[in-house]
């Protein structure tokens, strides 16, 4: 018998045996995470506020990503997952110019509902993550502000709007204010805003699109402060913010006074007459810390973005990264069935006979012997550990003397 059937065959035993027992009701199967009462000393207690903001995340970058949004909506509660995000591919020009194949998934999700909205990241240049020197990205920038890469920005406008997306939401040069991507700015703060403003143009003069082009630094300095890089009001329509919780800025509080920090974004944003977006943001240096995810909910909430979606994957993550427990209860809890926006745009809604209240979430128990029951009962039962009455299992157990 192969391993994978052994594990399969001692799947279905346990199951069996975990049903059996619940059944005599030795067992308690607990309800998911997100509907638990807080404890009564309040060390659980979830103060998180869900954002009026269109929700998305980065769950992967092709049809798998797209596969994933549907399992998140169901991992919080039927809350409404609109925004789709992805990136482009930034090593050859070919793919930087948007191939239909990759292209194709995302805009058939868009296009099912209209409430949705398609984010997309483009590399402005090829070979972004490869590590180029400073001094041939300012080559490379030069050639670009003389137009010299225009044609291929006006392809990956063409097969946006050919695929039936061309309300996409560019995320161009994202973290140019950074060391890493070859699109920085750093190396010729004049000649990259130069270029932005080609690039705006070149995909603008596609007819039938509506492309809305964010401006998302990274937070803090970084190597240059990112309005030396702003290429102006007319060529941006949003400006965004990746924030993940890593230094600069030790506590949430710093994160928002530091140079260039969220309160620089929210305060450049009103005195441009730009929304605000978080494209990136999630967990990093300091691991698993809800207190961030709390802290960074609550601001989205108060300044109310046009959009945010984490980056989920760990080490960033609360869905997939099972390396962040308490984090993830944090923004389940705040986000999970929550009704749709009154004021966003959706499809026709379709007649169905009301549901039944919700059962109050019963109490958490204290005489339980919670047992771990592994990933593949997890999959069953939507639970990782089963309570196991500790005054039942006595009494059981004095009987059999």
């Amino acid at each position: 018998m192969s391993q994978r059937k052994r594990r399969a065959r001692g799947a279905w035993a346990g199951a069996v045996a975990v049903c059996l027992l619940a059944a005599g009701g030795l067992v308690s199967l607990p309800v998911p995470e997100s509907a638990e009462q807080p404890a009564e000393d309040g060390r659980n207690a979830v103060t998180a506020t869900a954002p009026d903001a269109p929700l998305g995340a980065f769950v992967g970058s092709g049809a798998d990503g797209v596969r994933r949004l549907a399992a998140l909506q169901r991992w919080l509660g039927g809350t409404n997952v609109r925004v789709g995000h992805t990136y482009l591919p930034g090593d050859h020009w070919s793919r930087i110019e948007g191939e239909p194949g990759f292209l194709r998934p995302w805009a058939q999700w868009r296009r099912a509902a209209t409430d949705r909205m398609f984010v997309l990241n483009v590399p402005m240049m090829e070979r972004n993550e490869e590590g180029v020197p400073d001094a041939e990205v300012r080559r490379l920038l030069l050639r670009a502000a003389s137009g010299a890469f225009d044609e291929h920005f006006r392809r990956l406008a063409w097969n946006l709007v050919e695929e039936g997306v061309p309300d996409t939401v560019i995320v161009l040069g994202w973290e140019m204010n950074g060391t890493t991507y070859t699109h920085r700015c750093g190396p010729d703060p004049k000649a990259w805003q130069a270029y932005w403003n080609r690039i705006v143009i070149a995909m603008r003069s596609v007819p039938g699109q509506k492309f809305r082009f964010d401006f998302a630094p990274s937070r803090g300095e970084d190597a240059v402060g990112w309005t030396k890089c702003y290429p102006g009001d007319s060529a941006v329509d949003i400006i965004g913010m990746d924030s993940y919780d890593q230094p600069p800025g030790e506590t949430f509080d710093e994160m928002i006074r530091q140079p260039y920090g969220l309160q620089k974004q929210v305060d450049f944003a009103a005195q441009h007459k730009k929304r605000i977006s978080y494209p990136e943001w999630g967990l990093f240096r300091n691991g698993d810390n809800p207190e961030f995810v709390r802290r960074m909910l609550n601001w989205m909430a108060a300044h109310k973005p046009l959009y945010q979606t984490i980056t989920d994957y760990c080490p960033h993550g609360v869905w997939r990264c099972r390396e962040n427990p308490q984090a993830s209860r944090v923004f389940r809890h705040a986000l999970y069935d929550l009704p749709d926006s009154p004021t966003a745009p959706s499809a026709p809604a379709t007649p169905t006979p009301p549901q039944p209240p919700r059962p109050p979430a019963p109490a958490r128990r204290d005489n339980c012997l919670y047992v771990d029951l592994g990933r593949y009962l997890e999959n069953w039962f939507g639970v990782r550990k089963v309570c196991i009455r500790l005054g039942l299992l006595q009494r059981l157990l004095g009987r059999g003397d």
